[in-house]
């Protein structure tokens, strides 16, 4: 707990066991209340290694739902145990977890209502490992966003991020995707309800046991991401309403 508000750190699993120690041990437990982890079908040890580790919030999915459908267990669940803040990260040791007292911080202060952990402010990204054409799409693709949405952030596509309760209370993510776009849509749609959105800088790592998808699952994340800005924008223009943009309760 930090100034009075409950952190839970929900942890979307799959087919993480070689990375899951390191991550969680890495977790500031002096002020983080509660650890979440939904495992979404993994394939590997992943929920053995869990329990060794005395993670006492481990849900496990029957079949596989995709990165955004392990999202909304995830913080379906921190609500339900009262979260005021929620920190989301990967469990691959991509990110580290030594930033989570940081973004807490921003959020406990209610200076923000949205922080995220971001590979391109600095150098991180490339130093870290980024591919080169990763590198580029993200540039690329977050530039015609912000000129889109309207907004000026350095990238829409890390998996380290922070959300005040408000945000998730009225952000109607169950509308969203199941897939990897996820992500993008929630962010999108807290800045439709016009929550403030922060960014630090993050280190990250490429190695070969951290989460990537392919070629083939990029280029539709990307199409979508595109998608969804246009949809933002239209619904904004009052041209095609759309209910992903819609709070599903008054915002606060």
């Amino acid at each position: 707990m930090l100034l009075g508000n409950k952190v839970v750190v929900v942890l979307p699993a799959y087919n993480a066991a070689r990375t899951l120690e390191q991550t969680y041990r890495e977790l500031p437990f002096d002020i983080v209340d509660e650890v979440v982890l939904v495992d979404d079908r993994s394939a590997d040890d992943t929920l053995a290694v869990a329990r060794a580790l005395g993670i006492e919030r481990v849900i496990e999915h029957d079949s596989n739902l995709g990165y955004g459908g392990n999202q909304k267990t995830c913080y379906d669940t921190a609500l339900g145990l009262g979260a005021d803040i929620v920190v989301m990260l990967h469990p691959d040791y991509q990110y580290t977890p030594k930033l989570v007292r940081a973004m807490v911080s921003v959020l406990a202060e209610d200076v923000y209502d949205v922080v995220l952990g971001s590979r391109i402010l600095g150098h991180g990204a490339r130093q870290g490992g980024m591919p080169l054409y990763k590198y580029v799409a993200n540039r690329v693709l977050t530039a015609f966003e912000n000129i889109v949405i309207g907004q000026k952030l350095s990238e829409y596509h890390t998996g380290f991020r922070a959300y005040r309760r408000r945000v998730l209370e009225a952000i109607p993510y169950a509308r969203n995707s199941d897939d990897f776009v996820f992500d993008n849509q929630l962010l999108v749609q807290a800045h439709a309800l016009g929550f403030r959105i922060a960014e630090l800088t993050c280190p990250t790592k490429y190695f070969e046991e951290a989460s990537s998808i392919t070629l083939v699952r990029g280029l539709r994340y990307g199409i979508l991401c595109c998608v969804t800005a246009l949809q933002f924008r239209l619904h904004r223009m009052g041209v095609l309403r759309s209910a992903l943009f819609e709070p599903r309760s008054p915002v606060r």
